[in-house]
């Protein structure tokens, strides 16, 4: 998999995870696996929007030049239960959040 920091990758990203999914791999197997996805969509989504990330109590997000927080992390995990995507997550925080 080509992982080049753009919005484009995150394709490939949710792809893996449906992929690990129909595997039915166990989470606790792949928790550091999802975990590691989302804190790369986290950086591209800092790298399209300017952002920067944010950490308290052990969490991370990512807050956009609006103001707006996302956690990729989280998403990560919701996409590996089928209710996320990390390409519409990064959508979403860029639409609003543009370098000028």
């Amino acid at each position: 998999m080509r992982l080049d920091y753009s919005a484009r990758s995150l394709w490939s990203v949710d792809r893996m995870i449906e992929d690990i999914r129909r595997e039915s791999a166990p989470y606790a197997a792949v928790e550091l696996v999802l975990r590691g996805f989302g804190a790369y969509a986290g950086e591209v989504i800092v790298r399209q929007t300017g952002g920067e990330w944010w950490a308290s109590g052990g969490d991370h997000w990512v807050r956009t030049p609006d103001g707006r927080l996302w956690d990729p992390i989280d998403e990560a995990r919701r996409c590996y239960t089928q209710d996320g995507s990390l390409r519409l997550l990064c959508r979403d925080a860029t639409a609003g959040a543009r370098r000028d």
